[in-house]
């Protein structure tokens, strides 16, 4: 009796293994191979910059929808871009580089702060405090608790006395740590961004000068000077568009940044002498992080 069972199973087994085989050649659905060759050619950091889930997920899209572009990669840059046209026989069109940049310089404007925050690190917790008012005076500041850091996949970010520091030999501009931060005080804008507002904050006048000695007081003097109409306020602060601001060029003699009474909308671009007198502390960090990275 007990032979019998055991042979009627072994039998049984074998026929569902056998099924199982013919279904699986006849079932088959054939994958793309360029899709794993456009596996092999992304950085595989699964960073989300594309917009798409992972690099896997990427490459199936801009190997199966015509309508999905090649040069998507912020990570990768350009030369993953042309590698995946190539292998996709998309046209890829030439990339901006990017980089994550901190609106955000409570240091230089002493901002106060509420009370201590005790418990996990974590900036989105500390921000829900105070009736999501957080633990600094100033409602839009960085709260240093590193939650962008966590996220980063390029170990592009850091701490560093209560604020977040960008490593741009490293940042790729992935746009992962905007999503992160509970203020958006981070932006992804193009490297060579010539001018930038260094504050987040939607208060106003009075208000901003009573908690920070630097924080945009949206007086909008920048506004009015610009001969590019780069600047505007866009979600309640101050915002620059830098395609405007770029495509106008170096002839208005950054005039809103000459304009800015509070210092706070400063030159980025590395062109002109003045430009590490106009924005001191970002030319020193950059300047720490390179000699950081040498050692």
């Amino acid at each position: 009796m007990v032979v019998v069972s055991i042979l009627v199973l072994f039998t049984l087994g074998f026929v569902a293994a056998a099924l199982l085989g013919i279904s699986s050649k006849f079932l088959a659905v054939e994958e793309d191979p360029r899709v794993e060759a456009v596996v092999e050619v992304l950085p595989g950091a699964n960073c989300g910059g594309c917009g798409f889930a992972g690099c896997e997920n990427y490459a199936q899209a801009v190997v199966s929808d015509p309508d999905v572009p090649a040069g998507l990669c912020v990570a990768g840059g350009e030369e993953t871009s042309v590698r995946v046209g190539d292998l996709t026989g998309k046209v890829v069109a030439a990339m901006e580089p990017q980089i994550s940049f901190r609106r955000c310089e409570k240091i230089d404007g002493k901002v106060a702060v509420r009370f201590e925050y005790q418990g996990m690190p974590s900036c989105a917790a500390a921000a829900l405090l105070g009736s999501g008012q957080g633990t600094d005076q100033c409602a839009y500041s960085c709260l240093g608790h590193g939650d962008c850091v966590k996220v980063c996949p390029f170990d592009a970010l850091y701490l560093r006395n209560g604020l977040v520091r960008v490593d741009p030999s490293r940042c790729t501009g992935c746009g992962v740590c905007t999503k992160a931060c509970p203020r958006n005080i981070l932006e992804v804008i193009p490297r060579r961004a010539r001018v930038m507002v260094c504050c987040s904050t939607c208060d106003k006048g009075k208000k901003v000068m009573e908690i920070c000695e630097a924080g945009c007081i949206q007086c909008l003097k920048c506004k009015r000077k610009c001969p590019a109409e780069a600047i505007s306020v866009v979600d309640g602060h101050v915002h620059v568009d830098q395609q405007r601001c770029l495509g106008y060029g170096e002839e208005c003699g950054m005039a809103c940044a000459e304009a800015c009474d509070r210092k706070i909308l400063r030159r980025l671009a590395p062109a002109p002498e003045e430009a590490k007198a106009a924005c001191p502390q970002q030319n020193s960090e950059q300047e720490q992080t390179q000699e950081q990275s040498a050692q």
